[in-house]
């Protein structure tokens, strides 16, 4: 059987199949937009064997997992995506969407307070450091960063901060002269100044040549990079100063944390407190691990400074809290923070 079609219905009928072939070209690639996973980008500058690192994998797994494949999250870790000195404004612009750095990292962003957490001796241990990051205290803190564009979502334990150098250090006077890497906190810089020391601001990937070509003669830092970064191997003499605590906070871009569906948000919120208890369960471990790794190496020598050498520690450190009290929120705020250490 043959149909014959006339020009006059031809002519009626191309418009609508015109119409019909744009609607599908419209309508097909608007589905395939609508399935396409949202994208976390997660970027920090430890190791990935550190707890920081285990925990981002952990955090990027069980969101896969809890999303069925609608959140897809990129961990780019040992500074391969952005260095420490660039990641926070990287943050701001929306080129990444999840950090967790350091509290100090946040004073160029106009939180000053959070180096409150870099006080030297203000937290005992670590169950001390959770009362005052989970209480009031803490829980403002990331509230301040809203105003900047940045959510805060929860504070990862790194263990307790150690002095290194290639000369033996055992009383505050050994660290005479001796130029220090910090980090970007000025409560580290005071640190560092208060036992003679001459604080170098270096950028984390920048150390371990650093610390091998004597650019610096020393670092202060947690075990677990001092480790993981393999700068014991440049390294001689490790003190167990334990002077002040390692800690990260893990925040979000503000538009981009807003713009997710209500359902993502709280998958995400839970995914956190998850991934939050799973880093805090393996840093001690981990600080311990990093520990026995070190002295087993045969590189450097660590040492336990005796209780009269500690107290010379905490007294010399001191005056940091009267240079400082300003800059992290006040004395009542200090006040405050050591009362949840001291309960």
């Amino acid at each position: 059987m043959t149909f014959h079609c006339n020009h006059r219905v031809a002519a009626r009928l191309l418009p609508v199949l015109t119409a019909l072939a744009t609607s599908a070209a419209i309508f097909l690639p608007v589905t395939a937009l609508a399935q396409a996973p949202i994208v976390i980008k997660f970027s920090h500058v430890a190791a990935v064997d550190t707890p920081k690192g285990q925990a981002a994998e952990y955090f990027k797994k069980i969101v896969d997992e809890r999303t069925k494949g609608q959140v897809k999250v990129e961990v780019f870790a040992n500074s391969t995506l952005f260095k420490d000195k660039e990641e926070l404004e990287a943050l701001q612009i929306g080129s990444v969407q999840m950090l967790a750095p350091v509290p100090g990292k946040f004073g160029p962003l106009g939180v000053k307070e959070f180096e409150v957490f870099d006080l030297p001796y203000v937290f005992k241990d670590m169950d001390a450091v959770h009362r005052f990051a989970r209480g009031p205290g803490g829980t403002g803190l990331l509230k301040k960063l809203e105003s900047r564009g940045v959510v805060g979502l929860s504070y990862w334990d790194n263990g307790f901060r150690v002095m290194s150098a290639n000369k033996p250090i055992h009383t505050v006077t050994d660290m005479r002269g001796l130029k220090i890497r910090i980090n970007s906190s000025k409560v580290n810089a005071a640190i560092v100044k208060s036992v003679g020391g001459l604080p170098q601001s270096l950028a984390f990937s920048e150390v371990y040549q650093a610390l091998q070509t004597g650019v610096v003669d020393g670092t202060e830092g947690p075990l677990s990079n001092l480790y993981t970064q393999k700068q014991y191997e440049v390294q001689k003499h490790v003190t167990l100063t334990y002077h002040t605590i390692s800690n990260y906070v893990v925040v979000t871009n503000k538009k981009f944390w807003d713009s997710l569906p209500a359902n993502i948000r709280t998958t995400l919120e839970e995914a956190i407190k998850d991934a939050t208890a799973f880093n805090n369960s393996i840093a001690a471990k981990d600080e311990a691990a990093a520990l026995a790794a070190i002295k087993a190496s045969g590189k450097s020598t660590v040492y336990v400074p005796t209780a009269a050498e500690m107290d010379g520690w905490i007294k010399a450190t001191a005056p940091v809290y009267g240079e400082m009290a300003d800059r992290v929120g006040g004395k009542a705020f200090i006040d405050s923070v050591r009362a949840a250490s001291a309960n």
